[in-house]
């Protein structure tokens, strides 16, 4: 790969990422999926958003799989 497109793939990559940060809590249904695995106690909390990573790798696959075309 070329300097080049290497350079505009990580930009467009932290523009993803930013936008991520920016607006993935105003997504309602994101990290409340069933899968997600949430576990609250007296002192203790545990939350593993199973569902959640399962579906954005399948999101960036697809994507990097229809880039690569």
């Amino acid at each position: 790969m070329h300097p080049g497109k290497l350079l505009i793939a990580a930009g467009i990559a932290l523009i993803a990422a930013g936008l991520f940060f920016t607006f993935g809590g105003k997504i309602p249904f994101l990290g409340r999926l069933p899968g997600d695995i949430a576990i609250k106690r007296e002192n203790f909390s545990f939350f593993f958003p199973l569902t959640t990573c399962i579906l954005i790798s399948l999101l960036v696959s697809f994507l990097l799989w229809l880039f690569r075309r």
